[in-house]
């Protein structure tokens, strides 16, 4: 009988040599992640009585949404989380310059392939990207991880994904994962894993991946994995000199159900008001008028993806009625995109360039929506009041969709827009 990535994983983390779907495990943690929400991890944690972590070395804790503090609350917050940091000497504390935890955690090598990893972020399913088995767990679960290094997990079904086919022009993983999401819709997939497979997975990008992995969370996905290959292993060199056993599913494998998807059949999609379910072809929206733009964020903030808006600006300039706010996702991006000029490319157009972390996709601070006004962004959620009123609209695309609707003032196609310029 065959095991999948996710069923695989969880067998070497819970010590157990046979587990079924539906299954409760007992398994050590490879990696613990915590980003603001860690001042509320380490109140409870406090609360245990346990003196020390687990293990300093394997918790790891960016402070990434609200950043710079946007009150005094979150200063507060940001302050404990500091002073936590350096008593219980965590190894791996990134303070407000670094970034978002979701690309951060690849970034700096924290993320292994074959590893089980929890963060305190839904989200933290990106990780599946390069092969680990990653998933959101609450605070009071993370307290306790960080006082034993284990976790009870539900063993989940597996999902099998295959993309088929080559993407056209300006089309891109974000249009594949909105699409899945509106054919699986936003309970489709409820605390199951998704394994991902086919020629198109393998035609992109590790950055495009995580865009794969990081939305798969809003079918209700507990895990989503991509088996790493030869992309996987050259992105981890330079990051991490540890080793790493790559786990792949066996031939046999059982799988609750199986999908296949042909990617040249996709083209942009546009996830529209209020779920990120109710994904449209962009032409059934083209022309709807908007008021802000966002480039950027965990789904879709890297070096790639810029570029990707960018070239939407050739010789073109924000439209008059539209702010356009781009925030890279790590100070790495930040760095390499200012040295290309792309940062300069998007001022000069009109754009305004806000500090890596969450920012606007968060809602916080940074580009809140008045009521009546209409946002495209490169984000993964538009529920109501995510970024401000209620009444305002959030529509999701990828950064060529996003860009070059900032540029017209409305929802355009990248593609019409691409061949008028």
């Amino acid at each position: 009988m065959g095991y999948t990535i996710a069923e695989k994983i969880l067998m070497r983390a819970s010590g157990s040599t046979h587990v079924e779907p539906g299954e409760i495990v007992n398994a050590r943690v490879d990696i613990a992640m915590s980003h603001d929400n860690a001042a509320l991890v380490s109140k409870i944690f406090k609360e245990i009585g346990v003196e020390n972590v687990w293990d300093s070395d394997r918790i790891i804790i960016p402070i990434d949404h609200r950043v710079p503090a946007n009150n005094i609350k979150v200063a507060e917050g940001h302050k404990k989380i500091r002073e936590f940091a350096r008593g219980q000497n965590i190894k791996h504390f990134y303070d407000v310059r670094e970034g978002v935890c979701h690309q951060i955690m690849p970034e700096f090598g924290h993320v292994m392939p074959g590893e089980l990893i929890a963060g305190t972020d839904s989200h933290t399913t990106t990780y599946g990207a390069l092969g680990a088995f990653s998933t959101g767990i609450g605070a009071t679960e993370m307290a306790a991880v960080w006082a034993t290094g284990e976790l009870w997990l539900k063993v989940p079904e597996t999902y099998k994904i295959k993309l088929t086919g080559s993407l056209k022009n300006q089309v891109f993983s974000k249009d594949i994962i909105l699409h899945i999401c509106g054919q699986l819709t936003a309970e489709g997939a409820n605390y199951k894993a998704i394994e991902y497979y086919g020629p198109a997975i393998d035609e992109l990008s590790v950055g495009a991946r995580l865009t794969i992995t990081n939305m798969s969370m809003e079918m209700g996905a507990k895990a989503a994995i991509i088996a790493p290959d030869e992309k996987v292993f050259n992105y981890l060199k330079g990051r991490t000199d540890k080793d790493y056993k790559v786990v792949t599913a066996d031939p046999d494998a059982r799988y609750a159900k199986e999908f296949e998807f042909d990617v040249s059949k996709i083209g942009p999609k546009v996830a529209c008001p209020h779920a990120v379910d109710n994904v449209k072809d962009v032409g059934e929206v083209a022309g709807t008028k908007l008021h802000q733009a966002v480039l950027g964020s965990c789904t879709n903030g890297r070096i790639e993806d810029l570029k990707a808006g960018a070239r939407m600006l050739d010789g073109n300039e924000i439209h008059k009625d539209v702010r356009l706010i781009v925030a890279p996702a790590s100070r790495q991006v930040y760095l390499e995109a200012m040295e290309e000029g792309i940062l300069q490319k998007f001022v000069k157009a009109g754009g305004m360039v806000i500090n890596p972390g969450c920012g606007p996709c968060l809602g916080a601070h940074e580009g809140i929506l008045a009521a009546g006004e209409n946002c495209i962004a490169s984000t993964n959620r538009n529920f109501q009041g995510r970024m401000g009123s209620t009444e305002a609209g959030i529509y999701l695309a990828s950064p060529a969709t996003v860009v070059a609707s900032a540029v017209k003032g409305e929802i355009t196609d990248p593609r019409r827009f691409s061949h008028e310029q």
